[in-house]
């Protein structure tokens, strides 16, 4: 047999999928049969989770049906906080949400991806409102999951402009074809594990500073460069010792991110009044022309990083929360996923290529 040896794996497909498709060259992000900034434009958080869901060939739902049914899962998951916040003691935020996670399990009359995605801001809102020292917030089943999530994190309610600013980053995020959590949540979900095995993989993978931890770090080169006139040589000093700007360049798209235009306008949404716009449109272009001409040959351009965490800062979302706030998106990506593998009846697996010594 001849084994064809991929660094990465870059290249290999390990499935067919009818959730979403990523186009690096073209930067195109399609999901769900829409791409990427239409359908954040004209579809709710819940409408996006009801249609993925669906393309997995999960029980089809209406948009109003699967809110319904995450105002319930958010509502059940509130009344585990009492069991599940004691393992979480002296962890980090990120830790933590990792630990809750994994407890999470079923509930009679809730499906499991409903339960899933439902209590992953429960959790989240929890955590860092008792890193606050602040009790938890219940939820609001009468309120859409992003609107209900910065009012559990804020314990008011938020305006109508920041969660449509959330919702908007929630569907931009919400599934991205064969990335590392996904791959984890399918590889999992191939041994016909439940679930909630898979999401919780699926978050252990998110949290590696490779895959999801771009955003906190994005805020720190922006604190770091402070003003307009510092942006020049900040960032110039920055290349000229190696260093990678945050929020620039992608290992899929070769072009500009189709999510960060996306983010952008949700940042535009909010007005003026939440962040600096203009001080970030400048770190952005020059950046832009400063990577290109450090770095010719090489298409590094503006990232969904850059803008998620600016949309998520101007929200008032701690950066240590941002991990957890990114999976509340997600997950509906990782369920959706561990559903379309678990349906093919197939489990995951790769052979490799062995590097050692022979016996003798």
């Amino acid at each position: 047999m001849t084994i064809h040896q991929t660094s990465g794996l870059d290249g290999v497909a390990a499935a067919v999928t009818a959730l979403s498709h990523v186009d690096g060259e073209a930067g195109e992000l399609v999901i769900a049969g829409s791409r990427v900034g239409d359908l954040a434009s004209t579809t709710s958080f819940e409408g996006v989770v009801a249609r993925l869901w669906s393309a997995a060939g999960a029980e089809e739902r209406t948009e109003s049906e699967t809110r319904a049914l995450l105002a319930q899962a958010r509502m059940r998951a509130f009344e585990r906080l009492e069991s599940i916040l004691p393992a979480t003691d002296g962890l980090s935020i990120v830790d933590a949400f990792r630990a809750a996670v994994a407890a999470i399990g079923p509930w009679d009359g809730i499906p499991p991806e409903a339960m899933s995605v439902g209590a992953m801001p429960v959790l989240a809102a929890a955590l860092v409102r008792r890193a606050a020292g602040k009790p938890a917030v219940a939820p609001d089943a009468k309120l859409g999951h992003a609107a209900d999530t910065l009012r559990m994190l804020r314990g008011k309610p938020a305006s109508e402009a920041e969660a449509k600013a959330l919702g908007a980053y929630l569907v931009t995020v919400s599934d991205h074809g064969m990335n590392a959590s996904t791959f984890a949540a399918r590889v999992v979900a191939s041994t016909q594990a439940d679930l909630f095995m898979a999401v919780t993989a699926a978050y252990c993978a998110l949290s590696g500073p490779l895959h999801g931890g771009a955003p906190g770090p994005v805020l720190d080169m922006l604190d770091s460069i402070g003003t307009s006139a510092n942006i020049a040589p900040w960032v110039d000093a920055a290349l000229a010792r190696g260093e990678r700007l945050m929020g620039f360049g992608h290992r899929i798209y070769k072009v500009r991110d189709p999510r960060a235009d996306v983010l952008k306008g949700a940042v535009d949404s909010l007005g003026a009044g939440q962040t600096d716009l203009g001080f970030m449109a400048e770190v952005e272009i020059y950046a832009r022309e400063a990577l290109a001409k450090a770095k010719p040959g090489r298409r590094l351009d503006t990232n969904v990083e850059f803008y998620t965490a600016i949309l998520l800062d101007a929200l008032k979302i701690p950066r240590n929360a941002f991990t957890p706030i990114f999976a509340v998106g997600r997950s509906v990506g990782w369920t959706a996923h561990a559903i379309e593998q678990q349906r093919t009846g197939r489990l995951l697996r790769p052979t490799s290529v062995y590097a050692g010594t022979m016996p003798v």
